[in-house]
């Protein structure tokens, strides 16, 4: 296992389901991130608004509120959230990121553990790159007329 430091990505697990919470953290801490869970929508919403996480991850189906709703929320919050979503049902419910607002969408099953991964590994690397160059000039302008 890695050792986590300070400098080491900082993931939030939302779900309901406590096995389903472990087994994720015991995932995401062996390839080397720091996990905090939550074991509701309503308790992963305080811990996203006192704490700064690279990606959070919510499962769909949650008492009182939903991953889509939390989802929502957590984009008033900060639009630039990177934000995965799990569900047991993803086809069935038409399940997608344009209708729930997350950056990915995976389907619980026996693929999920290589997903997961794989998704919260893109998403920390979109956010530790650097604005285009073409972003940063404009960037300059918008700053440069606020003066």
């Amino acid at each position: 296992m890695k050792t986590p430091t300070s400098s080491t990505p900082y993931i939030l697990l939302v779900d309901d389901n406590r096995d389903g919470l472990l087994v994720r953290r015991s995932l995401l801490e062996e390839v080397g991130y720091r996990v905090k869970m939550a074991i509701n929508g309503e308790e992963g919403l305080k811990l996203f608004e006192a704490e700064k996480f690279d990606v959070v991850v919510t499962d769909y189906r949650m008492p009182q509120m939903d991953g889509a709703e939390l989802i929502q929320k957590i984009r008033i919050l900060d639009p630039q959230a990177r934000v995965i979503l799990l569900s047991g049902f993803v086809e069935p419910l038409g399940l997608t990121e344009q209708n729930t607002g997350a950056d990915a969408v995976i389907t619980k099953s026996s693929n999920e553990p290589a997903h997961l991964v794989r998704s919260v590994k893109r998403l920390v690397n979109r956010a530790l790159r650097k604005p285009p160059a073409s972003q940063k000039s404009a960037i300059s302008r918008i700053q440069a007329i606020g003066r």
